[in-house]
């Protein structure tokens, strides 16, 4: 049997090591458009652009692992076709050599691409943090005076806002919210993290349209108003698509040889009762291990609930849960949440009288409670 994963990143590393590890002995050939070992991508807005961490310690495995587990690695290599018929890929070099690839069962791991802001693109020739490349020419940007714009007030946005405060640059701030973070925290949060940025110096314009003037004096403007799933290959393969690729429980797309994992993937959460694509790190963890073993036959659902963290200035954080549409009726905050002075706090959303989602500030020991209070009465 010939397993193939499309995707250079953590989930499809994942998928690969848990494969071997399961016992998994037939081919397995993971393709990756970019010329890196399949690499991690939260220490490209975090460690990487504080100095703590070399991009290339970013990488999932040494390339000894990769053919001591018997991986053949297409780098640089992006896969341009699927032929669901015929069970094979087309995939094209980029030294323009085209090849075929046949599969028994095929793993799409394409992860999201960075949603594109026309005015910057036009009047800024602004970065975009996705790939290492990137996280490299933005370091590099940052030091003391430089006056750095960022559009938008999102998890990267603020990720590299704390990153470029720390080395001294002047950083603004542009978010179209009243809050940053609101549509995920809510108010009750998002508050804490404006003051967080706020009192770091950090000139916050919230519910602000950027104009092409307010980037014009800038020495570097960074884009960050999200990402949009990288669903093109599907698409013209005619798997179901509608914000990702929609896969069932089991993480197996509308092509019963197909299956999909990561930022690319709709998942029909068992739990949640509905459907959610996660762009976080955990997740290409914990589905690239399910995946694994249900390309291998068993037929077990993903249950995990959602989990992020961040880390901007002194304040580390863990979010575990999902709020969901509906909302939620309160949120119980318990401890202070003046994290800028050393404060540490526990914060649940509470929905029909259960913990629906839970997070913590600061507060290294709550990271087992905050889990296990997902769905308790409260």
């Amino acid at each position: 049997m010939t397993i193939a994963i499309v995707g250079g990143g953590l989930a499809a590393a994942t998928a690969a090591t848990e494969l071997r590890q399961q016992g998994y002995q037939g081919e397995l050939v993971l393709f990756g458009a970019e010329h890196r070992l399949p690499y991690e991508r939260p220490p490209l807005s975090k460690d990487v652009l504080l100095g703590k961490k070399e991009v290339d310690e970013a990488a999932v495995h040494d390339g000894d692992w990769y053919r001591d587990n018997d991986v053949r690695l297409e780098l640089g290599t992006r896969v341009t076709g699927i032929d669901r018929a015929a069970h094979t890929l087309s995939a094209e070099t980029d030294g323009g050599e085209e090849r075929e690839v046949s599969y028994d069962r095929l793993l799409l791991a394409t992860g999201s691409v960075p949603r594109r802001f026309a005015l910057a693109d036009a009047a800024a020739s602004p970065l975009y943090l996705r790939t290492a490349e990137d996280s490299v020419r933005l370091k590099e940007q940052l030091r003391p005076g430089a006056r750095i714009v960022i559009v938008g007030a999102g998890w990267i946005g603020l990720e590299v806002a704390s990153a470029a405060r720390q080395a001294g640059a002047e950083v603004t701030v542009f978010e179209m919210a009243e809050l940053p973070l609101v549509r995920v925290l809510g108010p009750e949060i998002a508050t804490v993290f404006a003051d967080l940025h706020r009192q770091h110096g950090v000139d916050l314009r919230l519910g602000a349209q950027v104009a092409a003037s307010d980037l014009a004096d800038a020495d570097l403007v960074v884009v960050g108003v999200g990402a949009m799933p990288d669903t093109a290959l599907a698409e013209a393969a005619g798997l179901a698509v509608d914000n990702g690729v929609l896969v069932d429980a089991n993480l197996r797309t509308s092509d019963a040889d197909i299956f999909a994992i990561g930022d690319v993937a709709n998942h029909d959460h068992p739990v949640l009762g509905r459907r959610i694509r996660v762009e976080h790190w955990d997740t290409a963890i914990e589905q690239g291990k399910v995946v694994a073993r249900n390309l291998l036959g068993a037929e077990e659902p993903y249950t995990r609930q959602p989990y992020f963290f961040t880390d901007q200035y002194d304040l580390g954080m863990e979010y575990v849960g999902s709020v969901g549409p509906e909302g939620y009726d309160r949120v119980d905050i318990e401890g202070s949440t003046d994290v800028a002075t050393g404060g540490a706090f526990r914060a649940y959303w509470v929905a029909g009288g259960r913990v629906v989602a839970a997070m913590h500030a600061n507060d290294w020991d709550a990271s087992d409670a905050i889990r296990e209070s997902i769905g308790t009465a409260r």
